[in-house]
């Protein structure tokens, strides 16, 4: 198990990486308003369980989609998991990777390197958020604490907004994905 964490752990952070060393390319083609949503709850197990709450609210009456999602956890000793994940396209599942390697903190040499290359990517033109949210991203995750992490599609913020906001959230971050830029 605990082989399992670190190599998928290893595996999003490089991912980041990869993407960034790309520069993006061609992972833009369909580019649509999405947003960032960054929610962190006291608890090891309460993102999952508002996730799961979410999840049930969905359905084809509504019309709302996650385009892809994230359930982290540091535990009380600090050790960070990966509980779930889901993307749907190559660029958000990069968005989302940067941002778990990001809470997630090196893991390894390797990823260490990468952690610098991951804020770099985040806040470029790729990704455009903003420095200061993703530094509070980077330490809003602390022991016996879990984030939600979802992309999605504008029309869909408010609503899945709220229903990450009816569990005591202990911070919201929300940011706009910038559309990708194609040289």
């Amino acid at each position: 198990m605990k082989r399992t964490i670190v190599t998928r752990s290893l595996a999003v952070s490089l991912a980041g990486v990869f993407v960034l060393a790309a520069g993006g390319a061609g992972l833009s083609a369909a580019a649509k308003a999405e947003t960032l949503l960054y929610a962190v709850y006291d608890g090891e197990n309460t993102a999952g369980e508002v996730f799961k709450s979410i999840q049930r609210a969905q359905g084809p009456q509504s019309g709302e989609r996650i385009e892809a999602y994230a359930v982290v956890s540091k535990d009380m000793k600090g050790k960070v998991r990966v509980h779930d994940q889901r993307n749907h396209d190559a660029r958000v599942g990069a968005v989302l990777g940067g941002v778990i390697g990001l809470v997630g903190g090196p893991v390894g040499a390797v990823a260490g390197a990468a952690a610098g290359g991951l804020v770099g990517y985040l806040t470029g033109d790729a990704v455009g958020i903003p420095r200061d949210k993703v530094e509070s991203m980077r330490t809003a995750l602390t022991p016996n604490s879990s984030a939600l992490v979802v992309v999605l599609e504008d029309r869909w913020v408010n609503d899945v907004e709220r229903g990450m906001r009816q569990a005591a959230v202990r911070d919201m971050i929300a940011s706009k994905i910038a559309a990708g830029k194609t040289e």
